[in-house]
């Protein structure tokens, strides 16, 4: 009796078997850009009703006007670059370059606004004309996926600041005094350390300075180093700390919204003005009364629950521990360093630095799950730290006398549920790695791919590299990045702690 031959699906144009997850990914990418372009789109349209121009205008300006700020345009061609070999990435930089030069001599000669980085647009948008008119299958999508993270870079900080405005003009009164009254329970760490900065100035100042404004540059140092091998294997790693970066300042100053708050320097100190309720911080503690909203101006933004400078932090603490020993170390510096300095320029309370660590570990974990699959200890991480998370918030604006009243049971009790979350995180990332390491079984009947096979060359690659990369996605390596050679493999190392 003769059996019909087994049919082998057709190889796709990277010369693998056509993967069953391909289709609902590439769903699931279609899904995400149509909801952040509706996002987009309605604080844009927000925006417009108070007077101001939103993200997508200040960003399309910038193709032509003066931007308002060159490096962070550079910031994003260098992640879009990731996707390009090195000969590729010295010619955008040429390119970028290039077109800086002729604008400012263009602007020096009409007596414009000065500034550079509008090469870096140009070059980064030059990279998806490319991709979509001169590349096919894989090198496309491999093409505009780094052109959307160069231009998620940008549009992150635009929405940002889009955001805080709308908080300014929208919440006429801050809660700064149930926080202030709650921080007694933390034994008012804003005054502490600012005290402490106050008493090693300038040269305490001068070094937190630094680096509370350069943490979206070393974010960008360790994600870069993340995505260093994407030009080589043609594939970006399953988690990565951009996307963490990306979702924080997505949904933090929704939470803005919820709670105003514009920090001790503004409420209680000089940096208030008029609108400040005494000149209290740093030297002298609030008194603790009956907390009531305080009303305030329309232009300071209400950007302290939580301290997205804490969550940004810890988030890149948590990427670092993958990389050398000198990066382990710049995130420990630069995790302590920012705490300090969101304390000690009173910028944040104590309490606002607890929910941010929550708020970041809970959004960490969601990140990596949706990137590497979900299992039951992260769905109960994500419970535990959206659950905290409330009931921080809730106790800051319900319970504030009472907190103030016993601090010594509301300090160690919002200390050991910020350690919960903590604690649970660690525990589930270690068994996360754990059973990333143990060896998988067969599965009976399946044939091993062919190791000694080369597929063919993908369409649109024009060098010796993008064919190598293809060549290890095809036959799934396993890569330096720790992931396998198919992006959303169920066996992909997650970034871990």
């Amino acid at each position: 009796m003769m059996t019909e031959p087994t049919r082998i699906p057709p190889r796709d144009d990277r010369g693998t078997q056509p993967a069953p997850w391909r289709r609902p990914r590439v769903v699931l990418w279609t899904a995400a850009g149509v909801v952040t372009l509706g996002f987009l789109v309605a604080l844009e349209i927000v925006a417009r009703g108070y007077g101001f121009s939103g993200p997508i205008t200040e960003q399309s300006r910038e193709v032509i006007f003066a931007p308002e700020s060159g490096p962070l345009l550079y910031g994003g061609l260098a992640l879009t670059m990731v996707v390009l070999t090195w000969r590729q990435r010295l010619i955008a930089l040429g390119v970028a370059a290039g077109v800086d030069i002729v604008f400012f001599l263009v602007r020096w000669a009409l007596d414009a606004d000065m500034n550079f980085g509008n090469g870096a647009l140009w070059v980064v948008l030059g990279v998806a004309v490319l991709g979509l008119t001169r590349r096919t299958g894989h090198e496309r999508t491999l093409l505009l996926k780094g052109t959307g993270l160069g231009l998620l870079l940008v549009a992150g900080h635009k929405t940002g600041d889009t955001w805080l405005l709308i908080t300014s003009k929208t919440r006429a009164t801050v809660l700064d005094a149930y926080v202030a009254a709650a921080d007694h329970a933390l034994a008012d760490p804003s005054w502490l350390v600012g005290r402490f900065l106050n008493a090693t100035a300038p040269v305490s100042t001068g070094i937190l300075h630094v680096v509370y404004g350069q943490l979206p540059l070393a974010a960008a140092l360790v994600g870069l180093y993340q995505l260093r091998r994407v030009a080589v294997e043609r594939r970006f790693p399953a988690h990565h700390l951009v996307r963490t970066f990306l979702m924080i300042g997505l949904l933090g100053p929704a939470i803005y919204m919820i709670f105003p708050v514009v920090g001790p320097v503004f409420a209680y100190g000089t940096d208030g003005g008029a609108w400040a309720t005494a000149n209290l911080w740093p030297d002298t503690l609030p008194p603790v009364t009956d907390p009531r909203p305080i009303p305030f101006d329309g232009i300071t933004p209400r950007n302290c629950m939580p301290s997205l400078h804490t969550a940004w932090a810890v988030t890149l603490f948590v990427h670092s521990r993958d990389g050398s020993r000198a990066m382990r170390w710049a995130g420990t510096f630069w995790l302590v360093g920012t705490l300090t300095a969101t304390l000690g320029f009173g910028y944040h309370y104590g309490a606002d630095l607890l929910a941010g660590v929550v708020f970041a570990l809970t959004i960490e974990t969601a990140m990596r799950c949706s990137a590497h699959g979900w299992d039951r200890a992260g769905v109960r991480l994500v419970a535990l730290g959206t659950t905290v998370f409330g009931a921080l918030l809730a106790s800051y604006r319900w319970l504030p006398t009472e907190m103030a009243a016993r601090p010594w049971l509301f300090g160690p009790l919002l200390l050991l549920v910020t350690g919960a979350v903590i604690y649970a995180y660690v525990r589930t990332a270690r068994a996360a790695r754990e059973r990333v390491r143990e060896p998988k079984p067969e599965v009976p009947g399946q044939r091993p791919a062919p190791e000694a096979e080369e597929p063919a060359e993908p369409a649109g690659t024009t060098d010796a590299a993008g064919a190598a990369g293809a060549a290890t996605a095809g036959t799934g390596t396993t890569t330096g990045t720790g992931t396998t050679g198919e992006s959303g493999a169920t066996d992909a190392k997650p970034e871990l702690v």
